[in-house]
């Protein structure tokens, strides 16, 4: 048995300007300092992220590094990918074959990994900024924000209803996301939605309908009050569902995601006082 295994990919197209910075190695991507360090205060210690640019294409890139990620999330990662896998290839199998099954997802131009006997030693996965892209925590259309006049009513439900139906495909292709908050969703200027930041995404063999209330309570949480009324949450739900009118089954699934969100505001509030106190 080899004591250590590596794999170091990149698309044809971006060999030239990944040689130019050097980018030829999983030691050079390490090494590496790009243009922007987009570290925060929440991101683990073994997870660094950076911005850099590349002139041809030109291209903004974003590098996603995991360095002796601990144990116990390569194992969990090993359960929800039902083999052994990298933190860096289980987020870029999951956006490939998203991709493949119609979901939009950032397009993966580089990838590796350094594996142990066991364990993962290190993995990076490199991926393209989504053209004029930013996500709805950031930024919703101007119709949000605009009088309530019948035009932008009407524009308001519709973006509801597509965003729906963009989470019902995610989650119809088996997938979900466990981290499904409106800043993992990113909407172009021509309407387009994507999906990023997959690294926990996976098709769970059992427990799917606890998992699909976990990404819409997520979703129901991070939407805010001022923009989205209970009115238009119940019309997402149901062009989510794909249905006109509530079933009593429909009740009680609602019942969960309400009581789950108040979870995930508990242990918000929860955090925010252990950071504050720190």
């Amino acid at each position: 048995m080899r004591r250590n295994m590596t794999k170091f990919f990149v698309e044809p197209e971006y060999k030239t300007a990944f040689e130019r910075l050097g980018l030829t190695s999983i030691d050079a991507v390490f090494a590496f300092q790009g243009d922007r360090n987009l570290a925060k205060p929440n991101l683990a210690p073994h997870r660094s992220r950076i911005e850099f640019q590349i002139d041809t294409p030109f291209r903004t890139l974003f590098l996603k590094r995991y360095y002796r990620p601990p144990i116990w999330t390569q194992l969990k990662n090993w359960l929800a990918a039902k083999k052994r896998t990298s933190c860096a290839f289980a987020e870029t199998e999951a956006a490939q074959k998203l991709a493949g099954l119609g979901v939009n997802t950032p397009r993966v131009v580089a990838w590796g990994e350094h594996l142990g006997v066991l364990f993962e030693k290190r993995s990076f996965v490199i991926i393209e900024k989504i053209p004029d892209g930013e996500s709805l925590e950031r930024r919703l259309p101007d119709f949000f924000n605009g009088p309530a006049t019948p035009e932008n009513l009407k524009m308001r439900r519709r973006f509801i209803e597509r965003l729906a139906m963009f989470v019902r495909k995610f989650h119809d292709s088996g997938f979900c996301h466990r981290d499904l908050y409106l800043c993992h969703i990113f909407s172009t200027l021509n309407a387009r939605f994507c999906l990023i930041d997959l690294a926990r995404a996976f098709r769970p063999v059992c427990f799917h309908s606890r998992y699909r209330v976990k990404d819409l309570a997520q979703l129901n949480y991070s939407a805010p009050v001022r923009y989205f009324s209970r009115t238009d949450r119940m019309r997402f739900y149901l062009a989510y569902m794909g249905r006109l009118n509530l079933t009593p089954k429909d009740k009680g699934f609602i019942g969960k995601i309400i009581r789950k969100t108040g979870r995930i505001a508990h242990h918000d509030v929860k955090r925010t006082d252990y950071n504050t106190a720190l």
